[in-house]
């Protein structure tokens, strides 16, 4: 599944945002960072002016496409993941994340998703954090703790684009190429000889030390090209001790 799919799924929603140079800036940042869909909640600015426009760059088409609508509830109709970003403190006990931690969850295949962001001179209300069902704070320091809209959404949308490249890199591992048992039990024969050979292995314990370095090497989930390049070393420290000997 490639980063573009995953971050397709994701809605990226400013409630009543009211600067157009941080709409344009956003707009910006979302399209650095693979980010398409862009709801604005009962905007108090005009979204396609020309501040918001300039902060944009080439990020224009955002703006245009972005998605208008009157309240928090209809910009998460058919979500079903959403995460909210806020510094408020609750009432009842609640879980927050750093974005490091919580972003990831909005990742899923075929899963609709929302990150929300409030309004700059409040954050989300109470009533509004309601509609998310987790809560991310980005850490700060307490001489100076509030961040611009802009470098929220910055930091959380970075997060977004590095988890999509993660699930990426695991999704493209091809199980394919993982060494076969048979071929790693030639690996580890010639290991145990080698071994034996120099000395780190004894004859009365090699079975026991063998069985610890075959859970460390299955757990790698070797390819048959480590295998391989494992393999070379071997026949080299082999060479090297033929060499001594004579």
């Amino acid at each position: 599944m490639s980063p573009k799919h995953l971050l397709n799924n994701v809605r990226l929603i400013l409630v009543q945002p009211a600067g157009p140079l941080n709409v344009g800036s956003v707009a910006r940042i979302m399209k650095n960072m693979g980010l398409n869909r862009l709801f604005l909640v009962n905007p108090q600015c005009d979204h396609t002016g020309e501040d918001a426009l300039k902060m944009a760059v080439h990020a224009q088409n955002i703006l245009e496409m972005a998605q208008i609508v009157p309240n928090l509830q209809t910009a998460l109709e058919g979500v079903k993941r959403a995460v909210a970003t806020t510094s408020r403190t609750r009432s009842i006990p609640t879980e927050f994340n750093s974005p490091g931690e919580g972003i990831s969850w909005l990742l899923e295949v075929d899963i609709e998703s929302a990150l929300i962001f409030g309004p700059e001179d409040r954050g989300l209300s109470n009533s509004e954090l309601n509609c998310a069902q987790r809560f991310v704070t980005i850490p700060s320091h307490p001489n100076y703790p509030s961040l611009n809209l802009a470098q929220s959404v910055a930091i959380c949308a970075y997060e977004l684009y590095k988890f999509s490249i993660e699930h990426e890199n695991r999704s493209s591992f091809n199980n394919a190429n993982l060494a076969s048992i048979d071929f790693l039990e030639g690996y580890y024969q010639q290991l145990e000889l080698s071994l034996l050979k120099i000395g780190y292995l004894q004859t009365h314990t090699a079975t026991v030390r063998m069985e610890k370095l075959r859970r460390l090497f299955n757990k790698a989930q070797l390819t048959k090209e480590e295998v391989t390049s494992l393999r070379g070393i071997l026949r080299q420290i082999d060479w090297y001790v033929q060499q001594k000997s004579n």
